[in-house]
């Protein structure tokens, strides 16, 4: 990069009204790349020609080879319109859903987005996605609709249907716009009017009324939407090189056809015409069957230079066209055999897409220092915390947000969304730089003298050789040179191994935006983790104080010196000595003290941005070894390396001591393991087959058997009770009654427990599933309420816990759960997942888990309810039973366990609860192979209740044991073993079903494939939900669901039976419960007759089962060996 070009740039960061940053959003293969490529040849850092050809910001060689953006890479560009020099800081996002992550690290640090859709496939699910996503970020988007030339060269569309097409498309980005406006508006409707009741009328029968279109007729949309005459879309194809908005043809006309290009404007887009009679622009083009303004002034010109250049190749043509719009091409371009070339060089002149996007980019898209309110404080506001209830100090800074001030007073605030990996030769500071003019004459003065010094010692040895005393020192001279040359040889070689050390090393750079003040090379900053407390540290430090003072261990805080700064310019960087607010910026060095993402100030009132919200849930997972086991360090070093640079992947050690690694689907998985050989660990890895998750649950009893037959004959039910019987023999202590209520004592006899399994209903599983972090919150709160702390508590989490509860009563209707959300004992497993613990015990009034609900409306702590001694050991032993179910040690999905007695016979009562209590969902939590980040953050809440309590409690601990110990082992292990062991019992006393992962599948294709690709889909268990065909094109759009154990492999098999035409985009969307029961036998004529003594069709659930089983080394049930013939030993051969 040229000297000027970085100097103007260093400039242009100081004036942040004239900055713009922006990220490109769309669907996969939209054309993202392509357009990033044309942005960048106008900046002349790649060739015009090989724009769209060189996809410059895709700098992997695996996304050169599949022709896909895999990581968000940006790059500063510098743009003058109407007198103004602006800076453009460009992130260019995957498209792909399985990096959806990248592309939410991108929008976090932009103020604008560039959405890029198709014109033939129109919007597609990822286009749906990334404007939700861009939506949820408050940032503004502008439209690009891109390949319009396949209209013409594909579907050979006329300029009159292109344009009904391009209307279509238009229609579909404002409905998904429309829709998140909508839901918004209503939303914050309903917040009003919940404390003012005034809005709802009553009528005469007394019915409450309530118009919900009021709020949407009172807010102004008018900005909110995409339309050529606002200037917010470009009409573009960038393989060619063109694009353009209205305004530029309005201006064209204008002085054409002396009308006012404001008028031109307006009528441009829309069903207007030219009335050539009266020189008039009229309404009513399509009721009159008149060409629309779009198509006759705009459409045909392009339509007729694609048919002279493309479709008949008519010089004569192309050279009138040439010289009638003032351009000179090149006669090489003029003769070129790729009709492509000549026309990718005239719309390059006369349309540059360049031109068109930039410049709007420039008027439409806000500056940093336009930020809004209610976007900061969004970001301010972490977890259950409200922006009110945070510190004075930290709302302050608030102002430095909306100012965007690069003074020297300002507090220096950055944000950092992601690190990515560099090669250490890619640093500048360790790359060769071009000499200046100075430096040049230094070097070639320096050689002269050298020189001139080498022919004076030549010189003085042939003048020393003449005489007879001076043969030694002809003899010593080769000495002293072999000598100098052995250390020459010997520091090369030492600066080579350095180099070579140097090369192989992976450096971390930080990728991040500063919004306040101006971060500058070797500067002090702290480094706050993302549950960093402002208020805890400004209460351990009341005065003010620097990043450079002493200060104490501030949980979640570190403090650094910032080693260097880099502007980010796709494939390269380049080394800034400081980066002033508003800009996107690369920062080293910080490897040691940020893992994924964090926040950077100078202030410790600054409070962490809010997560980013990524939109894939990384569900696959691998365990990976290494080919050498000597080699296990380099393997666990790496995958410290991978999980710091991927935000997505996560890195989990499982009980077995196996590595595993979790991703987001097939695609990322793979990435991740090539990175993983190829950059971090550098040694062969073999990876297992993917590792599927699974969940247990239990079922009503069936009313139907596998032939469909019904289970009311005496005698089929007799044999089934039987075979049961045979299967579950229960042991000693578990009673089972014919209800399913399972008894079960302690191993000393001093206890007896009661559970009955009951599933629940499918919605209120799936509401426990989608609400894990308010539930997790709850029990926080529950918490801290029990112990008599304070918390100020968001209103807006209390109306949600509220809601969450009005909606689990709806679920849970009938006469066996009646009043059953107020006995809710826990939530399990790990506290938050979708099981339930009831307290059905008669006489036994314990603290609810609505207990926040009930302290903030009376305003005063939680109530004097006293809790049973080892409670808690209940709640551990119902967390260790939902963590790992019977069936294949999955955990538990959809499943109450109600506790119907307890009886205990205590001859000392213990006081307070065994220490044991407190740590076993530590315990489940280290044991679990499935979700740590969730168990570390449980941890966290048990830690904080364990130190608030005293020593004293300890001690009654300590004595407690003491009292309660027998040669069975601590009291409250018994229990918790006990009842772990009643909850698997009353589980298996139901019907159990295994519950599978899904995925939601769409796949775009054309008729002629749709037979192969329904045979592919049903080939792996998958379901079409719906298709239907995309108006105006050939394109069906089919959504199904497809199990995650059966996916893997399946786009490549979708791919070649399609011959390419097809293409699916997998999102995990639920689990499902597999109707077949895994331990089903056939006990009837007809069973026998329809699947065979051993059951010889294929039980779906059972091998699901036997899998999952055989993986982690359980006991399965089946032959290894049928119809084994007789085989002669080798005695009898003898």
């Amino acid at each position: 990069m040229g000297h000027t070009i970085l100097e103007k740039i260093i400039a242009l960061q100081k004036k942040t009204s004239n900055i713009r940053n922006l990220c490109i959003l769309a669907h996969v293969d939209h054309g993202k790349t392509t357009l990033a490529d044309c942005l960048v040849a106008n900046n002349g850092i790649i060739s015009s020609r090989l724009a769209g050809k060189l996809r410059y910001l895709d700098s992997r060689e695996d996304e050169q080879i599949r022709g896909i953006t895999m990581k968000s890479s940006g790059i500063s560009l510098h743009y003058t319109t109407g007198g103004n020099e602006y800076l453009i800081n460009l992130i260019d996002s995957p498209g792909h859903v399985d990096f959806s992550s990248e592309v939410s690290t991108a929008v976090r640090l932009c103020d604008g987005a560039i959405v890029v859709v198709d014109a033939v496939e129109g919007v597609c699910p990822q286009t749906q996605v990334v404007l939700r996503q861009a939506w949820l970020e408050n940032i503004r988007p502008v439209l690009v609709i891109n390949k319009i030339d396949r209209l013409i060269v594909e579907l050979k569309l006329t300029s009159q249907e292109a344009f009904t097409h391009l209307q279509k498309i238009l229609e579909q980005v404002n409905a998904v716009t429309g829709a998140l406006f909508t839901s918004k508006v209503l939303e914050e409707r309903a917040e009003k009017d919940a404390d003012a009741t005034s809005s709802c009328t009553e009528n005469s029968s007394g019915d409450q009324v309530y118009d919900w279109s009021a709020g949407l007729e009172e807010t102004d949309d008018s900005d909110l939407y995409f339309s050529p005459d606002q200037g917010n879309v470009v009409f573009a194809s960038a393989i060619d090189g063109w694009g353009f908005r209205i305004h530029q043809f309005a201006e064209m006309y204008s002085q054409k056809m002396g009308i006012r290009s404001s008028v031109l404007l307006k009528t441009l887009w829309g069903d207007f015409y030219i009335n050539a009679k009266v020189k008039k622009i009229m309404k009513g083009a399509q009721a009159k069957g008149k060409k629309p303004l779009f198509v006759q002034l705009v459409l045909d010109n392009i339509w007729n230079l694609y048919d002279a250049v493309v479709t008949r190749r008519d010089k004569e043509k192309v050279e009138k066209m040439v010289t009638s719009l003032g351009l000179k091409v090149m006669s090489r371009d003029l003769r070129h055999s790729d009709p492509r070339v000549l026309l990718s060089a005239i719309c390059s002149q006369w349309l540059p897409v360049s031109q068109a996007v930039l410049s709007m980019v420039c008027e439409k898209l806000p500056s940093p220092a336009e930020i809004v309110a209610e976007r900061v404080e969004k970001l301010m506001s972490v977890g259950a915390r409200r922006f009110d209830s945070l510190p004075e100090k930290t709302q302050e800074l608030k102002k430095a947000f909306l100012d965007c001030s690069a003074d020297e007073m300002a507090p220096v605030i950055v944000f950092v969304s992601k690190m990515f990996a560099v090669d250490s030769k890619a640093l500048p500071q360790n790359k060769k730089r071009p000499l200046t003019q100075e430096e040049i004459a230094q070097r070639r003065e320096l050689a002269r003298q050298r020189h001139g010094e080498r022919q004076a010692a030549n010189q003085s040895t042939e003048t020393s050789g003449s005489v007879d005393a001076g043969g030694t020192s002809i003899l010593a001279a080769p000495a002293t040179s072999s000598v100098t040359d052995a250390l020459c040889a010997q520091t090369e070689a030492l600066s080579v191994k350095t180099a070579v050390e140097e090369e192989g090393k992976e450096q971390f750079v930080a990728f991040a935006r500063v919004y306040s003040g101006v971060i500058r090379k070797g500067q002090k900053v702290f480094v706050l983790g993302p549950k960093f407390d402002p208020s805890l540290a400004l209460r351990m430090l009341s005065g003010g104080c620097s990043a450079t003072d002493a200060l104490p261990t501030i949980p979640h805080m570190a403090c650094c010196t910032v080693d260097s700064l880099y502007l980010l310019m796709g494939r390269e960087l380049e080394e800034l000595d400081e980066v002033p607010s508003g800009n996107v910026l690369g920062i080293g060095g910080m490897e040691e003290f940020i893992l994924k993402s964090a926040t950077i100030s100078t202030s410790l009132a600054c409070p962490p941005f809010t997560p980013l919200n990524f939109e894939a849930t990384p569900i696959v997972r691998v365990a990976v070894e290494p080919k050498h086991p000597s080699e296990m360090p380099k393997l666990v070093r790496g995958m410290r390396l991978l999980n710091q640079a991927d935000p997505c992947a996560e890195v989990l050690i499982q009980e077995t001591g196996e590595h595993v690694l979790v991703t987001a689907g097939e695609m990322h998985l793979q990435r991740c393991l090539d990175d993983l050989r190829e950059r971090f660990a550098k040694i062969e890895i073999s990876a297992s087959k993917p590792i599927i998750p699974f969940r247990e649950t239990v079922v009503r009893p069936p009313t139907l058997d596998m032939v469909n037959e019904e289970l009311g004959k005496q005698q089929k039910v007799a044999v089934i009770h039987q075979v049961k019987e045979e299967q579950t023999k229960y042991p000693e202590g578990v009673q089972v009654d014919s209800t399913g209520l399972v008894m079960l004592t302690t191993s000393n006899k001093m206890a007896t427990v009661g559970v009955r399994a009951i599933p629940l209903p499918e919605d209120a599983t799936r509401l426990l599933e989608d609400n894990v972090e308010l539930i997790r919150t709850m029990v926080q709160l529950s918490l801290f309420a029990w112990e008599g702390k304070t918390l100020d508590i968001n209103q807006k989490i209390l109306e949600n816990i509220q809601d969450f509860k009005v909606k689990l009563e709806s679920h849970l209707q009938g006469h066996k759960w009646r009043g059953a959300v107020e006995r809710i004992w826990a939530f399990g497993p790990r506290r938050c997942g979708p099981n339930i613990l009831l307290n059905n015990i008669e006489g036994y009034q314990r603290p609810s888990v609505w207990q926040c609900l009930k302290c903030v409306k009376e305003k005063e702590k939680a109530e004097a309810t006293t809790l049973r001694d080892f409670d808690n050991s209940i709640v551990s032993g119902f967390q260790l039973a939902t963590l790992s179910g019977p069936m294949c040690e999955e955990p538990l999905m959809g499943v109450c366990f109600s506790v119907e007695t307890w009886d205990m016979k205590l001859s000392t009562p213990p006081a307070q609860q065994d220490s044991v209590d407190e740590n076993s969902v530590s315990q489940c939590a280290e044991t679990s192979n499935d979700n740590q980040s969730l168990s570390s953050e449980l941890q966290d809440v048990h830690e904080t209740d364990m130190s608030t309590t005293g020593s004293n409690r300890s001690r009654s601990r300590v004595e407690a044991m003491g009292s309660s110990v027998d040669c069975y082992g601590p009291y409250s292990g018994q229990l918790i073993a006990s009842v772990k062991e009643a909850c698997r019992y009353a589980f298996q006393a139901k019907p159990q079903r295994l519950m599978a992962a899904m995925y939601t599948c769409e796949i775009m294709a054309t008729a002629d494939v749709l037979g192969r690709m329904y045979g592919v889909l049903s080939k792996r268990e998958g379901r079409v939900l719906h298709e239907e065909m995309k108006e105006g094109t050939d394109m069906f759009i089919i959504k199904a669901v497809l199990p995650v154990a059966e996916s893997f492999g399946f786009a490549d098999e979708i791919r070649k039976r399609t011959s390419g035409l097809a293409c699916p985009q997998l999102v995990f969307s639920h689990w499902e419960v597999i109707s077949s029961d895994p331990f089903w036998v056939p006990t009837t004529e007809e069973e026998y007759l329809h699947f065979g003594e051993k059951a010889d069709s294929a039980n779906q659930a059972l091998k699901y089962m036997n899998a999952v089983r055989k993986r982690k080394g359980l006991y399965v049930e089946e032959k290894i060996v049928e119809h084994a013939e007789k085989q002669r030993t080798l005695g009898k051969n003898k």
